[in-house]
């Protein structure tokens, strides 16, 4: 019971708002009063963040005023990031708060498993040699038999070879999940929270790649004119759709809103068929509560008599609504958010506006706050502002709020030194394989956490009490944005930082690693303990206090390793006992909160035989990566190019001119200087150029010589690799050997060459099991005096994730300088 009640606490912010803005137009108070009249539930079931069809969800929310949630497998962790070099799980992150305000935009709701995005995947069959079939088919159910729709509709088919295995392996699960969630025989233990449920149908998102979807005979359908207009609304489900996709920055999806008439489809899979439409035969759920009638006669009452010009006159009728609501002891879910959907829109009628703040973003446990509580009550009808509660404090106002007079309440919180710090919590423990290790039932689903600090404000209105949930928010002004509000956020009281992911011990490399310890409060008495290496491997050469910054920065010389890769933990104990390892990463753009996440304060430390030189690198971003921070690390000497540096006379200075990912699709001054830089590479210059999409290009021309770029991929990384090991990029001054294809991370590589000109060498054959061999993976070409490199190989992965063998086949690319002939 303790699980459920906090469950819907989370609940309560994830669906409603947290505050309540000015009063909104009345007709959009309407539609939501039509909303809240309807009970019908729509399931949508697919892969990753923006698989989801936005228009759709618009239209079934908006327009048939159903209650539609969007789950999805993964948070998309192992796709591409076109606005950051952000990826793994800071980019799930990402993509999983851009979901929510797609989801806020459309009006839908959102909900995950626990799948882990591993990076493509060709069929079901990989998929699920990656993924526990077994706990996601239980987290499909779960979520069936927690949420509890009429219908589910899947994004992809089962047919496997069509599109991504991740999408296939979505429609498997939710076809086996729409069956089994209505026996309890399978999985009896989710049985203790929720009960079995069977939706009436299962759907196909029916379309056609690139073109109209074309029902076949035989064929149950039914089609959706999701272009229409909501006069309530004022604008087109299209444009809410458009909205929304554009929500998903990081994969570049900004959407252009289709004009006039648009449909969409949908094709019965299972379930009862149907002569009208898809709802046909699924009740009202008003109607199975025992004074239901009396509610729905309620409801209409309070339609029928809408006052769109003094909308503080309705909420007599929404309050007798509330009443009926609050007699019935049911324990569902649906009934539980309608009271709370209902609870929001008589505050919203009024126009109130509530805010929970505090003057700074980040706090410790262990500190104490000051915070401040202001409401606001435009109309004439009073409230009473009771209380404030959350789980470390009880403030009592007893306040009336009325008249557009503000309640203004300031409140100190001492936050226990146990309390927990903002760790999403699909990150608090390993990875167990591919699925994120979430032993909480009632967390299997959310997307992300509650707030770090909130509080219940309890409200009493005409008798009746409204409670209404305030997560705790740092609110600022912006000298341009103007006003701008942030989650108050709890990090750890002491930080520990490293300078380097990885540490290499290679002759002429940096070996030093400095440690940041910082200290949130006071400094703390204590020592830095290593794990991982011995005593006499490493030594401590200072240890600088700054006062001013509050911190203390160790400086560490290693010596030796026993092995070619280990991961070492640095931890700062206190003298009584407390170990930090812990560092704070903070992830802030502009379309969605700050994110903050810790991870544990561990390096990679990599011991290799390796030749290189101490030359000049000139690197070219593109869409970000880490790979110019790895090559520092080895001992490089790596500058980054901007925009008015990209002309041969400046790239002379440098042996190695390298490309970031995806910058021929986003690096406009690139696309326009490739005359400079092929005549760079034509008088002795060497140049690599990491991978690109095929479209959109800003130019066609990315090499000496003629080649294509294709949607070929090796997903698989430790599949077989063909190498021509006498091929100078494989032969020195490293030689490359079959060991050194090992260990690799999530792939091979992404968008290989194909169509290339008989001037690229392809020393590299990759292959992903049951599919043809592909020589595009590297092309490698002389270009008058110099080299000239294209590879689709997941440099941008491999080598942060400090990979050796493929260090060191990316240092022998460096290393072809002054290689070629006139």
């Amino acid at each position: 019971m303790k699980n459920l009640k906090w469950l819907l606490f989370c609940l309560s912010f994830l669906i409603l708002s947290p505050s309540f803005s000015q009063t909104q137009p009345s007709s959009v108070l309407y539609h939501k009063l039509l909303r809240f009249k309807d009970t019908k539930r729509v399931l949508f079931v697919a892969a990753h963040p923006d698989d989801e069809n936005t228009r759709l969800i618009a239209y079934l929310v908006n327009g048939e005023h159903a209650e539609v949630a969007y789950l999805s497998l993964t948070r998309g962790d192992g796709g591409q990031n076109l606005i950051g070099k952000e990826l793994g799980i800071e980019l799930g992150m990402i993509r999983t708060h851009e979901l929510l305000r797609a989801r806020a935009t459309d009006g839908g709701r959102q909900y995950f498993t626990r799948a882990l995005d591993f990076g493509f995947s060709k069929n079901p069959d990989e998929t699920f040699n990656n993924w526990d079939r077994e706990k996601l088919l239980s987290d499909v159910v779960w979520m069936i038999r927690k949420f509890q729709p009429d219908i589910i509709i899947n994004r992809f088919t089962t047919i496997p070879g069509t599109t991504h295995g991740h999408h296939t392996s979505s429609a498997i699960l939710s076809e086996e999940a729409f069956q089994k969630a209505a026996d309890p025989n399978v999985f009896p233990d989710q049985l203790k929270y929720t009960k079995p449920w069977q939706a009436k149908r299962i759907f196909w998102n029916a379309y056609n790649w690139g073109g109209q979807y074309e029902p076949e005979d035989g064929k149950t359908y039914f089609k959706f004119a999701v272009g229409e207009y909501n006069p309530l609304l004022g604008t087109t489900y299209s444009q809410i759709a458009a909205d929304s996709r554009t929500m998903h920055k990081s994969q570049g999806f900004g959407s252009t809103s289709q004009i006039g008439e648009g449909n969409d489809f949908i094709e019965l899979v299972k379930g009862s068929t149907f002569k009208q439409n898809p709802f046909e035969d699924i009740n009202n759920r008003w109607e199975q509560l025992p004074n239901g009638v009396k509610i729905i006669g309620a409801i209409e009452n309070a339609l029928n008599g809408f006052d769109f010009t003094s909308p503080e006159n309705n909420v007599e009728k929404l309050l007798q609504i509330k009443s009926l609501l609050d007699g019935q002891d049911s324990k569902a879910l649906w009934l539980d958010e309608k009271k709370k959907y209902l609870d929001k829109l008589i505050l919203e009628v009024l126009g109130v506006k509530a805010e929970f703040i505090v003057k700074k973003e980040i706090g410790f446990p262990g500190e104490t706050i000051s915070t401040e509580l202001v409401f606001n009550n435009p109309a004439q009808i009073p409230l009473t502002v009771r209380s404030l509660e959350g789980k470390v404090f009880t403030q009592n106002i007893n306040k009336e709020a009325k008249n557009n007079i503000p309640v203004a309440q300031s409140l100190e919180i001492n936050i226990p030194r146990d309390y927990p710090v903002s760790q999403p919590f699909w990150l608090e423990k390993p990875l167990d394989g591919s699925l994120f290790d979430i032993q909480e039932r009632s967390k299997i689903g959310q997307p992300v956490n509650g707030p770090s600090i909130g509080g219940s404000l309890d409200l009493l209105i005409k008798g009746q009490i409204i409670r209404m949930d305030l997560p705790l928010m740092y609110k600022y002004n912006d000298q341009v944005d103007g006003e701008m509000k942030q989650p108050f956020t709890l990090v750890p009281e002491v930080n520990v930082k490293l300078d380097k992911n990885n540490l290499f011990l290679i002759k002429g490399a940096d070996r030093t690693l400095q440690v940041e310890v910082s200290f949130k409060d006071k400094f703390l008495d204590g020592e830095l303990v290593l794990e991982g290496v011995r005593s006499g491997q490493f030594r401590i050469l200072s240890e600088e206090k700054d006062e001013k910054r509050n911190r203390v920065v160790f400086t560490i010389e290693f010596l030796d390793s026993d092995r070619e890769k280990k991961e070492v933990l640095v931890s700062f104990q206190t003298n009584d006992g407390q170990k930090f390892n812990q560092d704070t990463k903070r992830i802030i753009y502009r379309h969605i909160p700050n994110l903050t996440y810790f991870t544990s304060t561990t390096f990679g430390l990599v011991k290799m035989d390796l030749k290189l030189s101490n030359q000049r690198i000139g690197y070219i971003p593109g869409a970000g990566d880490d790979v110019p921070e790895v090559l520092r690390n080895l001992g490089y000497q790596v500058s980054i190019l901007e925009n008015g540096e990209l002309k041969k006379e400046r790239l002379q200075s440098f042996e190695t001119i390298i490309i970031g990912i995806r910058a021929f699709n986003v690096n406009q001054a690139l696309a326009d200087n490739m005359d400079q830089l092929m005549a760079y590479v034509k008088e002795g210059g060497n140049m690599i150029v990491q991978y690109n999409t095929s479209s959109p290009l800003l130019t066609r021309e990315l090499g000496p010589y003629p080649f294509s770029i294709s949607r070929d991929r090796v997903a698989v990384e430790n599949s077989p690799v063909v190498a021509d090991f006498t091929h100078p990029i494989l032969s020195k001054p490293n030689k490359i050997s079959q060991s050194d294809f090992e260990g690799w991370v999530q792939e091979r590589g992404l968008y290989f060459t194909s169509d290339y000109d008989r001037n690229y060498a392809t020393p590299l054959t990759l292959q992903d099991p049951g599919e043809n061999a592909n020589k595009g993976s590297l092309i490698f070409a002389k270009y008058g005096k110099g080299t000239y490199t294209y590879s689709g190989i997941s440099w941008f992965r491999q080598l942060p994730a400090g990979v050796p063998g493929a260090v060191k086949l990316f240092v022998n690319l460096i290393e072809q300088s002054g290689e070629g002939s006139n």
